[in-house]
C-alpha cells in the first residue's frame, strides 16, 4: 500500500488533538510533519499540546512552531470552547515536561524545504487558519507547483443550499491567508464545520462508550467531557478537524460539489457558487454511519495500548 505523505498544520484544539490521536497512528500516512498556528489557543498553547501528544503516544514526528498571530489583525482565540489549556477537561503538562523538541526552523521554511525535497505528492492538511501558508505563498511562490491538493477544515460557504448562514472561525481568524491559498490555483478541498457539527457528529451516548474503551478512548473522553457543542438542544461533540482528516484517507465517504469561492478579507464571509470549472471541491454530505464504522475500528486498534 503507497502512503499518502501529508503536512498537517493545526491549532490543538480539542478538534484537532482527536484528529491528530487518529492521524498519527493511521498506518495509511506518512506525515512529514506538523505545523502549529495561531487558531483556537495562542500558538505557544497549541505547539506544547501537540508536543506533548507526540511525547504521550511515543511518536516522533518533526514539528515546526508557526504563526503567532494572523497575516493583518490580532484574531481572538477560542479557549471559551477549548478550554484555556486547549485540551477540554484534560490538563497538559507544562511545557518544561515537555520531551519532544521543535525543529529549528520556524513552520513556512520547514513546509518550503520538506515540499522543495518532496516529489510534488505531499498534500497539506490544514486544520487551523490558514496563516502559515498565506505567508509560505508569498515568501516562496514557487512552491506552489510543488502543491498537489490542499484539503482544509474550515469556510461556511454562504449561497450553497442546506448550509447554515455563519462565519467559519478558521477562515475570519485570517481572512487574508485565506484569500492567497484559495487564489493560488492549487486543487482545494474545503471542509466545513457543518460536516462536524451537523452531519458527522459523536452523540452523548457515543462519547460515554469511549470512556470504557480502552486507554485512549478514555483520553479522547477526558478532552470531550468539557467541548459539548454549544448552540443544540442535544448533548454533541463536533468532529470538525476528524471530518478532514477522513477526507484525506477516504474520500469515498463524503459527496462532493465543484464550486468557486470569493472571500471578504474585512468580515471573513466566504460567498459560494457552483461552477463546474472551479478548482473547489465543497464536501457537502457524508455517509455518517461509515464514518462512525472506520472512527470505531481506529480506537479498537488501541486496544491494550498504553499511553506514556
Amino acid at each position: 500500500m503507497k502512503k499518502i505523505k501529508v503536512i498537517i498544520d493545526t491549532d490543538p484544539g480539542v478538534d484537532d488533538a482527536a484528529c491528530l490521536v487518529y492521524a498519527i497512528f493511521d498506518k495509511m500516512l506518512d506525515i512529514k510533519l506538523i505545523t502549529t498556528v495561531v487558531g483556537n489557543v495562542r500558538v505557544n498553547t497549541s505547539t506544547r499540546n501537540i508536543l506533548h501528544l507526540l511525547d504521550k503516544f511515543d511518536k516522533d514526528i518533526k514539528v515546526a512552531k508557526g504563526a503567532t498571530q494572523a497575516t493583518d489583525r490580532i484574531s481572538p482565540t477560542a479557549e471559551f470552547i477549548h478550554m484555556e489549556e486547549g485540551m477540554g477537561g484534560y490538563i497538559p503538562p507544562h511545557i518544561s515536561q515537555v520531551k519532544h523538541k521543535l525543529v529549528s526552523e520556524n513552520a513556512v521554511e520547514e513546509i518550503y524545504k520538506v515540499l522543495s525535497e518532496g516529489d510534488g505528492d505531499i498534500i497539506p492538511l490544514l486544520l487551523g487558519p490558514h496563516t502559515n501558508y498565506g505567508m509560505l505563498f508569498q515568501a516562496h511562490p514557487d512552491i506552489i507547483k510543488k502543491i498537489p491538493m490542499i484539503i482544509f477544515m474550515g469556510g461556511a460557504p454562504y449561497g450553497m443550499p442546506g448550509f447554515p448562514a455563519h462565519i467559519s472561525f478558521n477562515v475570519s481568524s485570517d481572512p487574508v491567508a485565506f484569500k492567497i491559498v484559495t487564489e493560488s490555483g492549487i486543487p482545494l478541498v474545503m471542509v466545513p464545520s457543518d460536516m462536524g457539527r451537523d452531519k458527522a457528529h459523536l452523540e452523548e451516548d457515543y462519547v460515554y462508550k469511549m470512556r470504557d474503551t480502552n486507554e485512549v478512548g478514555n483520553f479522547l473522553y477526558q478532552m470531550y467531557s468539557k467541548y459539548w457543542e454549544p448552540g443544540y438542544k442535544d448533548k454533541r461533540v463536533a468532529t470538525n478537524d476528524t471530518c478532514a482528516y477522513m477526507y484525506l484517507i477516504h474520500p469515498e465517504l463524503f459527496k462532493t460539489e465543484t464550486i468557486s469561492l470569493n472571500v471578504d478579507v474585512v468580515t471573513g464571509k466566504t460567498i459560494a457558487d457552483y461552477d463546474k470549472n472551479g478548482h473547489i471541491k465543497l464536501t457537502v454530505a457524508v455517509d455518517r454511519p461509515k464514518f462512525l464504522s472506520i472512527l470505531d475500528e481506529k480506537l479498537h486498534e488501541f486496544d491494550g495500548f498504553k499511553l506514556k
